[in-house]
């Protein structure tokens, strides 16, 4: 019998070290849920630093601000399609991080992907965005950014994609929602 026990035990061990060790959180938005899940170990810089503003609950209270949709993107040379948010509080942002590309990370930029914004490489503090539909040209070597960096992913929604795309169809005025929708909260799970 302890044979038996010692061998279940074993197994149980050798099979949680192959287990995923990603990070759920759930965005609460004024328009609905979005689940979402951090790959911490493929991006584990972008991910803390994410997880710093969720811990430290300076999301709560920030909105989805910008959409960037096949219209308003109808005069740009290379087009993509997501929604940005997290505008913390001008004063509470952390340092910038150093960007994990994903010829670094693996991590592309498909339909529910997250990924930090940036201006240039190394710049990303509070803001993300999550991808609508795949988006080739955000990962690096894509044609978005002059730099040819692209952006960092750190994770996907794996439930409540419907209110991305709720929040990408509100009303805009040069990419920035007329109304944001509010983030109520970004809590782990």
């Amino acid at each position: 019998m302890k044979t038996k026990l010692l061998f279940a035990f074993l197994n149980l061990m050798f099979f949680s070290s192959f287990a995923q060790k990603n990070i759920p959180c759930l965005i609460k938005t004024s328009m609905g849920n979005i689940w979402i899940e951090l790959y911490a170990e493929k991006a584990p810089v972008t991910v803390a630093n994410f997880l710093k503003y969720v811990d430290q609950k300076l999301y709560d209270g920030s909105s989805f601000f910008r959409v960037c949709t096949p219209e308003n993107e109808k005069n740009r040379k290379v087009k993509i399609q997501v929604v940005q948010g997290g505008d913390v509080p001008e004063g509470k942002e952390f340092e910038p991080i150093p960007m994990e590309t994903t010829q670094q990370t693996d991590i592309h930029h498909l339909n529910g992907t997250l990924s930090m914004a940036r201006d240039a490489p190394n710049t990303a503090t509070s803001s993300f965005s999550i991808c609508i539909n795949d988006q080739p040209d955000l990962d690096f070597a894509g044609k978005r950014n002059p730099d040819g960096q692209g952006f960092a992913a750190f994770g996907r929604v794996t439930k409540g994609m419907k209110i991305a795309r709720k929040i990408q169809s509100q009303k805009d005025k040069d990419q920035y929602l007329v109304n944001p929708v509010k983030i109520i909260s970004i809590r782990r799970l």
